[in-house]
């Protein structure tokens, strides 16, 4: 009987990591340092939790105008606080990935 269910456990297991199940989930940033989302009225994920992308990041990069000079700049992106954000939920819940926020 122990080998019937270790063998069913290991079916499933198998089964579910096949999926590489992900979720995507919806939040809204409290704070920006340190850095929290709220998922739920009972679930904030807190800083360590949370990955970015560069959509909701400032950053540097260089933009090539109309002479055809390339000429650094900066994108501000940054979160807000109130910014709706889309994240994905790793398998397992422990970390989720910023991948955009909503535009009004």
């Amino acid at each position: 009987m122990t080998d019937f269910v270790r063998s069913i456990r290991k079916i499933v297991l198998d089964a579910v990591n096949a999926q590489k199940p992900t979720t995507v989930v919806f939040g809204i940033v409290e704070s920006i340092s340190p850095l929290k989302v709220r998922l739920d009225q009972k679930l904030v994920l807190e800083e360590e939790h949370l990955k970015l992308t560069s959509a909701v990041m400032d950053y540097a990069t260089e933009i090539k105008i109309n002479n055809g000079t390339r000429q650094a700049c900066t994108i501000f992106n940054a979160l807000k606080v109130n910014d709706k954000v889309t994240m994905i939920r790793q398998h397992g819940g422990q970390q989720y990935l910023i991948i955009d926020k909503e535009v009004a």
